[in-house]
């Protein structure tokens, strides 16, 4: 069975696995807040959970614009669920990886995560616990490239390994005040961000069977959600090497392009 909340709130709705994690979570009674950079896209994704029953409240809001989050969280009301969704990728391609890409994608990666979880979890904190005894819940979309340091995506693996730990170190605290914390670690899953990988991502899964295990692990209180497991087995493996080793091997592998699009 399909777990439920009342009142969600997700980053980079517009498209990919945010698309199909408001979808999921969209059913008669349930409240969705909705955030994306493209508003042509982000309606789409609102109708089709209106057709499904939820209401629905979509912004167009970009996770770095911290002033504009705090404002968003802030005014949203109770919200059960939060799911730091927004991130970006691209890789080296053949070179060094470029100074401002480097910083975009720290920016939206691990400040956008910030700028979506701390409001979040104060408006929390402020808010009467819900029927299983837990004020509120937080999930963090990292990767299974957080447990890798593959030379051809650096600024990628780096934010998502600060992003999962952070998460996963937090919810040892906060879980005192009745708040959890989930770090998401999907493996390959098909969205505009992956379309754009020339080299073969090996148990590739569709966005709405990523969003159903997403879900179901956040609904078993799970911290760490990494799925699916020939594929973690296989990034724990590779992380587990020595670095010059693990460097040589994919030395050797496709890199991953400059030119990747964004989940936002």
């Amino acid at each position: 069975m399909q777990p439920t909340w009342d009142h969600v709130l997700i980053t980079g709705a517009s498209s990919g696995l945010g698309r199909a994690l408001a979808e999921a979570c969209a059913r008669p009674g349930a409240v969705l807040h909705l955030s994306g950079r493209d508003a042509t896209r982000l309606e789409t994704v609102a109708a089709a959970c209106r057709a499904k029953g939820a209401e629905v409240r979509p912004v167009v809001l970009s996770v770095t614009d911290a002033a504009g989050m705090a404002g968003w969280i802030a005014g949203a009301g109770r919200l059960d669920l939060v799911i730091a969704n927004a991130g970006i990728s691209a890789g080296t391609g053949d070179g060094t990886e470029p100074p401002a890409q480097s910083r975009a994608i720290f920016e939206t990666n691990v400040t956008g995560v910030l700028n979506t979880a701390l409001p979040a979890i104060e408006a929390m904190a402020a808010q009467a616990p819900g029927s299983d005894g837990v004020r509120g819940r937080v999930a963090v979309i990292a990767s299974l490239a957080a447990f890798v340091a593959a030379p051809g995506a650096p600024a990628y693996c780096a934010t998502k390994a600060a992003v999962q730990r952070w998460a996963e170190a937090l919810d040892g605290t906060e879980r005192h005040r009745g708040i959890r914390l989930h770090a998401v670690c999907p493996g390959y899953v098909r969205t505009p961000m992956t379309a754009h990988n020339t080299f073969p991502m090996p148990f590739l899964m569709d966005a709405e069977e990523a969003a159903r295990r997403t879900l179901a692990g956040i609904a078993r209180g799970r911290v760490r959600i990494a799925y699916p497991w020939p594929t973690y087995a296989l990034a724990r493996l590779a992380g587990a090497l020595p670095p010059g080793l693990r460097s040589w091997i994919f030395s050797r592998m496709p890199a991953k392009g400059r030119a990747s699009d964004d989940a936002s």
